[in-house]
């Protein structure tokens, strides 16, 4: 079991590198072509925080480990929202952005929902609803690009800046497969081994995948919007969280079963029901005093939630 636990830390370490390889050689390869900075904040760096859940979910998928595929991606939301958003706005309060309280949160809450009707209908994620989330995850994508190049006027002049600092593009690639080896290899070490705790302690995959995997695969947006509030750039972190939560929804699974089928617990009805109460607070904080923030006070309602949630699974 020692082992096991060892190599789940480093699958979560080369998850973690390889994310950052990942982003680091993909947004220099953007920058050499001129994308403004604000799209590939939007794009590719949401895109990298996600790709550990990616990996995980998928090889869950492939080895036929559908808990633990769902489990990812719903307890990575949870831990998104409750636990990473609650202890960055402990941090520094969070600034609602006017397109982040009209439009994203609302887009979350409805992807959230669409989401559980897809779950629930049949008890299987197939192929066909798998291509329903991954057009809605374009639709997303345009959305977000649409709204970069309404602020990309004023990464112009910072893009001539960077020119200079570019990596040459033969390096840019080596850091992209670096980065997809990375992710693969740190996510059989931590799928394969969470597998063997689960059965040593007779814990079930849904539980690992809510809890274990689900925190290791956050870790990058962990250190994002952790980084990120310490450095006062808070609005920041929820644009990260939300952008996230998406991705994780449309993208991971839209992929995940569309190579492989997933089968569904209905038992995640609970948790799912706790995904969306959750989302639903995050759009009405915008609202409630202090009006278009969220406040160290509803940063600690969320860390509370999720220690509460943590403990509701512990019992059951």
């Amino acid at each position: 079991m020692i082992i096991s636990i060892f190599f789940i830390i480093v699958g979560f370490a080369l998850l973690i590198l390889g994310a950052d390889w990942l982003v680091n050689g993909a947004s220099s390869i953007a920058k050499k072509f001129h994308i403004p900075e604000i799209i590939i904040g939007l794009t590719i760096v949401s895109i990298g925080t996600s790709m550990p859940e990616l990996f995980v979910s998928t090889t869950s998928a492939l080895e036929g480990l559908s808990d633990m595929s769902i489990g990812n991606v719903v307890g990575s939301n949870l831990c998104n929202l409750l636990l990473i958003l609650g202890l960055s706005t402990i941090i520094k309060p969070v600034k609602f952005q006017k397109e982040t309280r009209l439009f994203e949160i609302p887009m979350c809450l409805i992807f959230t929902v669409i989401f559980i009707v897809l779950c629930n209908t049949g008890g299987t994620i197939n192929k066909v609803e798998a291509v329903l989330l991954l057009l809605l995850f374009l639709l997303f994508i345009t959305y977000t690009i649409f709204m970069a190049k309404k602020q990309s006027s004023q990464e112009k002049q910072e893009e001539v800046k960077t020119q200079k600092k570019l990596l040459p593009i033969l390096k840019d690639i080596l850091w992209i497969v670096l980065g997809v080896i990375g992710l693969k290899i740190g996510g059989d070490l931590a799928v394969d081994n969470a597998v063997n705790i689960a059965n040593y302690f007779g814990v079930s995959e849904k539980i690992i995948g809510l809890t274990i995997l689900a925190v290791g695969t956050s870790l990058p947006e962990l250190v994002t919007s952790v980084t990120a509030a310490i450095k006062g750039n808070s609005d920041i972190a929820i644009g990260n969280i939300i952008g996230s939560n998406i991705f994780n929804m449309l993208l991971i699974i839209g992929v995940a079963a569309f190579i492989n089928p997933i089968s569904y617990n209905f038992s995640y009805n609970m948790d799912l029901i706790v995904l969306v109460v959750a989302t639903l607070i995050l759009a009405l904080f915008p609202v409630i005093p202090p009006k278009n923030e969220m406040s160290r006070a509803n940063g600690i309602i969320y860390f509370l939630m999720y220690v509460g949630y943590i403990g509701y699974l512990l019992v059951n």
